[in-house]
């Protein structure tokens, strides 16, 4: 009696698995994984730690050729700057925008701002705050 072999023949199902290559891709992954994480963590340090200054929209009253605006604002005892306001007509289009400076020693401003339109404007957006 022969004993028959039971591996399979290599051209018609493939080549096994090479474990190096897989090492080399798990280690790859492992790196460009550890870059993306400390990039991620970058930029989450220097928008969120390195922001000296914001602010928040409380409310806004509507007028005719103007919007008043409640901000309150958030900022570092030295820190001086500006946060920029839009108003939008109800069709979407831009009918004013204005920066507004805040400095001094205060760490949270409480104000009302008047933004000029030049037609009627239905919204008040915050675009932004800027540190000096």
């Amino acid at each position: 009696m022969s004993t028959s072999t039971t591996r399979l023949p290599e051209s018609r199902y493939g080549r096994s698995s090479d474990e190096r290559a897989d090492r080399t891709l798990k280690i790859v992954g492992g790196v460009l994984g550890a870059l993306l994480v400390v990039l991620i963590g970058y930029f989450g340090y220097h928008y969120v730690g390195q922001n000296k200054i914001s602010a928040e929209v409380i409310g806004f009253e509507l007028a005719e050729d103007s919007v008043q605006v409640h901000l309150e604002v958030r900022k570092d005892a030295d820190a001086a700057g500006y946060c920029t306001l839009r108003s939008q007509a109800e069709d979407g289009g831009e009918v004013g925008r204005a920066d507004f400076r805040f400095d001094g020693d205060d760490t949270r401003i409480d104000k009302v701002v008047t933004l000029r339109t030049k037609a009627p404007g239905t919204t008040a957006e915050l675009l932004g705050c800027h540190a000096d």
